[in-house]
């Protein structure tokens, strides 16, 4: 029975198609809908003051995007958990799914990440090739 799902985000197109496909399945299995966004670690080799301004220009651009994602899925009846998480964006989906118990994971690819153009982006293989549960992944 599928009662947790997962949807990644990172801005791009194909990630934002994913939260569709993963509002009507939410509403579909009356499960409980996990948004996360990862984003980038940042270099611990930056003096403090520059480190400080970047963690949280990252913080809060990914926290935007999270409230992007929560007004487009406005006027859903679903329960939505947000998790923004520092760090390899695929590491810390699955670290996600496994602590949260995630029955599925629905996410875009060919997004933003450094492989753009192959078959599967580098992010979405992957989660697909070491993700505990079914993945879905959306073009």
């Amino acid at each position: 029975m599928i009662t947790q799902i997962m949807t990644a985000v990172d801005g791009s197109e194909y990630s934002l198609r994913a939260i569709d496909y993963a509002v009507d399945l939410t509403t579909r299995y009356n499960a409980t809908l996990c948004v996360v966004h990862a984003y980038p670690h940042t270099s611990d080799l930056l003096g403090y003051d520059d480190f400080a301004k970047l963690v949280s220009r990252r913080k809060n651009a990914g926290q935007a995007l999270l409230d992007k994602v929560r007004r487009q899925i406005t006027g859903t009846n679903i329960t939505i958990v947000e998790e923004l998480i520092e760090g390899p964006e695929a590491e810390a989906i699955l670290k996600i799914a496994e602590a949260s118990g995630i029955d599925l994971i629905v996410m875009g690819t060919r997004g933003l990440g450094s492989l753009k153009g192959i078959l599967l982006g580098s992010v979405s293989r992957k989660v697909l090739h070491h993700a505990g549960c079914p993945v879905m992944v959306v073009r």
